[in-house]
């Protein structure tokens, strides 16, 4: 039989309230984010454009693709138009998921809807920019979203953008380093 003493109480009660405060601390926390980064590129936006709208040219730069290069890919539709998806089961580091292309303005921008399924479900919005500076092309991408209360939670212990973010910094930096090197191929 268990006995509760008067001292096991209160150390169950003051937890107890502790958890309440932490995660009412959760519950106020913004649940909605947006993560951007961005970089130049040394070429027009006509010679980046067919990566960001292409999924199957968008894994020779994609970080995702890298963590895992045995990672399944199914794609259904016209590549490179509005409608076509990619889904994709990869490892622990990549999960599995899918995404779709809903708007392309050519030369300009590609939004497309991610679903995550693994390691955890969520549904958000990448949208990849190309503006002319100049010479150059700045690429932007951009990823948002609503965590709901997980993602509110694992952000209390996670740097979410500081994790997310750095993958766009890699996949940028790839990006450029294979545009720039086919347009200095003779």
């Amino acid at each position: 039989m268990f006995l509760l003493y008067p001292s096991s109480v209160k150390y169950l009660l003051i937890a107890l309230a502790g958890l309440g405060l932490f995660l009412g601390y959760v519950s106020t926390r913004n649940s909605e984010f947006r993560y951007e980064r961005s970089g130049l590129i040394q070429a027009p936006p006509a010679q980046i454009f067919p990566y960001l709208a292409n999924f199957k040219k968008g894994n020779e730069w994609s970080p995702y693709d890298r963590r895992d290069p045995n990672m399944k890919r199914t794609f259904k539709g016209i590549e490179g138009e509005v409608g076509s998806i990619m889904e994709f089961d990869g490892n622990s580091d990549s999960g599995a998921g899918s995404l779709e292309v809903l708007k392309i303005i050519p030369n300009q921008q590609v939004e497309i809807k991610l679903v995550m399924t693994r390691p955890i479900s969520a549904s958000n919005t990448i949208i990849y920019t190309l503006t002319p500076e100049g010479d150059q092309t700045r690429f932007s991408w951009a990823m948002s979203g609503d965590g709901g209360f997980m993602g509110k939670l694992i952000g209390v212990f996670i740097d979410c953008e500081k994790m997310v973010a750095g993958d766009f910094e890699v996949g940028i930096k790839t990006l450029k380093d294979l545009i720039e090197k086919q347009a200095s191929s003779p």
